[in-house]
């Protein structure tokens, strides 16, 4: 599961060593900031190496202001034609179809989404694509959710910059035992046009093969929004009626944080305020939480992000911190609702130790929520909560 980062969280037995990261993901997988169910303090983010539509206007490298978000995929925002080309996996060969996106900012632009629809020859289904900018590293990285694998992982993330108009993301990974590297390209980036590439590598980088091409056109006022619904590529249907446990967070919300934090050698509980705005994606298949945390620390900004599984009947949550824009966001936490109350397991490293995690959602009503995190030093024989969530509808 993602990281929980809240410096000043305590996993309580005498608060062992809460400057350690802690995993809190307290969301349901709706792609989120902060979770509506659950992480506005842990750390997750989300999207794997397939194709990351990055699309970037080339921002000004060497700007003065390091601290300065650069607004590299601003050109992105709105609603997208896509035609594909690409070479499929089982056959080798070339096919082409069409497909749509629609792209916008959260966390005050320091990360973007994608909401994308894929028409392929196999069959149509959903994926999401987060970005987030990492100040310190300058640079961006991205990541892929598939709805095909909806549960994960996402992987390491593609990772890159704008240089001259041109957008260059690389990342490396496995295939067949044997080690690879992916590279994304965007280029010839108009207002109303942009091209995003995917090659892969054998040799270090030495050569490289393209195996994606994505064309976008921006879609005309005239045309009809990107497609919430479809059949996903193994015949099972994406209908909202079915990812609707989530439904109940959607909108703005004020929450009040209850977390135990070490003062010295003695644990004590603290209080923050924050804010949560929910929102659903492609026919609530996903959902995310777009969070800011008023912390004794500082104010800080993450995503949750949730994913639910067909065929596993359970939901997946990944947590980005702005903290940590680049770090893993595996493994999610996992789990689902059952009269009328959301559990959720993963587990963290504490101590340099795998510690298993509980998320549970509960005291759900039109207005109010209720979210709490806990680990486990006995094998889930016995929980201790280190951190509560209290949600009042805002609006």
């Amino acid at each position: 599961m993602s990281t929980t980062r809240m410096s000043t969280v305590c996993a309580s037995r005498a608060c062992r060593s809460t400057r350690r990261p802690l995993r809190a993901f307290a969301m349901l997988l709706t792609i989120a900031a902060l979770g509506v169910h659950a992480a506005v303090l842990s750390h997750a983010a989300v999207l794997s190496h397939a194709a990351t539509f990055a699309l970037a206007a080339a921002a000004a490298p060497g700007a003065a202001d390091k601290t300065a978000i650069p607004r590299d995929f601003d050109f992105l925002i709105g609603d997208w034609q896509v035609h594909h080309r690409r070479i499929m996996a089982d056959t080798k060969e070339w096919a082409q179809f069409e497909g749509t996106m629609t792209h916008y900012n959260v966390m005050a632009g320091a990360a973007n989404v994608d909401e994308n629809v894929l028409h392929s020859p196999r069959g149509v289904y959903p994926a999401v694509s987060l970005r987030a900018w990492d100040p310190k590293a300058q640079q961006w990285a991205i990541w892929w959710l598939d709805g095909r694998y909806p549960s994960g992982p996402l992987g390491s993330p593609v990772k890159g910059t704008f240089e001259n108009g041109v957008g260059t993301f690389f990342a490396d990974y496995e295939q067949d035992g044997k080690p690879m590297r992916v590279r994304f390209l965007w280029s010839d980036i108009t207002p109303t046009s942009a091209r995003w590439q995917q090659a892969s590598s054998a040799d270090s980088g030495k050569t490289w093969q393209t195996n994606w091409i994505m064309t976008f056109t921006r879609a005309e006022a005239s045309t009809p929004p990107p497609a919430r619904v479809g059949a996903m590529s193994d015949g099972s249907s994406v209908s909202p009626a079915a990812f609707d446990d989530f439904a109940f967070l959607a909108g703005d919300w004020r929450v009040h944080h209850r977390y135990l934090r070490t003062r010295g050698d003695k644990p004590e509980w603290a209080q923050a305020t924050g804010t949560v705005r929910n929102q659903s994606m492609l026919g609530s298949w996903v959902n995310s939480d777009d969070t800011v945390l008023n912390a004794a620390s500082g104010s800080y900004r993450a995503l949750a992000l949730r994913s639910y599984d067909a065929k596993e009947g359970q939901w997946a949550i990944w947590w980005l911190d702005g903290r940590d824009p680049s770090g893993a966001l595996d493994p999610p936490m996992q789990g689902r609702f059952e009269n009328g109350v959301g559990t959720f397991f993963g587990t963290t490293t504490f101590d340099g130790k795998r510690t298993p995690v509980r998320f549970i959602w509960s005291k759900i009503t039109p207005r109010s929520a209720q979210w709490e995190q806990a680990y486990s030093f006995d094998d889930r024989k016995t929980w201790e909560t280190n951190w509560i969530m209290e949600f009042v509808r805002d609006r």
